[in-house]
């Protein structure tokens, strides 16, 4: 081979193209705040826009995790209690005391774990179906709720509030821990040799199995490593909020699955774009922002957030080019 053309190949390869979810959802967030502009100013004041991005952190955290279970083909739809139930043992266990912040979120996160352990065991070892095992799951953490809480919310204390809660030099520090979260889970899943056997399980788990990867481990461990991210997210919405709701999790079921959907993800597992999932959080919770300034309620805003979810289904999930060549021969068999 002449060294000169060994030399010269790598310039010829293709630079990689960004991810269509990505782009998809940089464009539509880029509308959106046009029309924000146009039609609803308020809705992109710098005070909204400063009160909004701590929520979008929050709900790009709890994402993240959904993208990890449903990048191995799988739904979580423990989420709304796993959230609650952080919420409930931090805010009812360090009640009005500092120095019980940090007991109560290890015995939170304890709970997350081994809630993300039984979704692993019940769905990667025992094979029964994701959205049979969390809807169980989920039950059993509201009766946790309810036991721990009695259906009634307490204020945060002043320590969750300040690291949670706050800006520095105007950042909202719960903004800055979803963009670090969102980094280090990127690396690890696209950088990391665990990562790339982590995605292959999630596109193809007979070929995966069939090359000797374990696929059951890797299984359970989205659900695990899921929690993390629910209990993080849950975390930082106790300080967020001054009083926060024992329920206080039930907005993030169908919102997080629309921000996975949304960012690209396919339902039926494989690669995701955990950074499109974050960018899909942000433009969610700005469009919640955008329909409230112009005057819908909450039933109005459940409904946008439901159709930006079937667009998103629609986008990614359909085949429209199947659709058109079938569409094609059809009218073509007619008009012979």
């Amino acid at each position: 081979m002449d060294p000169k053309n060994e030399t010269a190949a790598p310039s010829r390869r293709a630079p990689r193209s960004l991810s269509r979810g990505l782009l998809t959802v940089v464009a539509a967030l880029a509308l959106l705040v046009a029309a924000g502009f146009v039609l609803a100013p308020s809705s992109v004041s710098s005070g909204a826009v400063q009160s909004m991005l701590p929520f979008a952190a929050v709900l790009a955290i709890v994402a993240l995790g959904q993208t990890l279970v449903v990048m191995q083909g799988g739904i979580d739809l423990s989420v709304a209690g796993s959230v609650s139930l952080v919420i409930v043992i931090v805010t009812h266990q360090a009640y009005g005391d500092d120095s019980k912040v940090l007991p109560a979120a290890l015995l939170a996160l304890g709970v997350s774990l081994l809630t993300g352990l039984g979704n692993g065991l019940l769905i990667g070892r025992l094979g029964l179906n994701p959205i049979v095992a969390t809807l169980g799951t989920n039950a059993l953490l509201y009766a946790a709720v309810l036991g721990v809480s009695g259906g009634t919310p307490r204020q945060t204390t002043d320590l969750l509030a300040r690291l949670a809660g706050d800006s520095t030099l105007g950042v909202p520090h719960a903004l800055v821990v979803a963009v670090v979260a969102t980094a280090v889970v990127t690396v690890v899943v696209k950088k990391t040799a665990s990562g790339r056997r982590f995605e292959a399980v999630g596109a193809n788990g007979s070929a995966a199995w069939a090359a000797g990867l374990r696929v059951q481990g890797f299984k359970a461990g989205g659900y695990v490593f899921a929690q993390v991210f629910y209990w993080l997210g849950a975390l930082l919405l106790a300080g967020i909020l001054n009083k926060p709701t024992a329920y206080q999790g039930d907005s993030y079921l169908l919102a997080s699955v629309a921000a996975v959907v949304l960012g690209g993800t396919s339902l039926l597992g494989g690669r995701g774009n955990l950074v499109a999932t974050a960018v899909a959080a942000l433009f969610l919770t700005q469009l919640d922002q955008f329909v409230l300034a112009l005057g819908f309620d909450f039933a109005g805003k459940t409904l946008v957030q439901s159709a930006a979810f079937a667009i998103g289904v629609a986008l990614y999930t359909i085949n429209w080019s199947r659709l058109r060549r079938r569409s094609d021969r059809r009218a073509a068999t007619v008009a012979a």
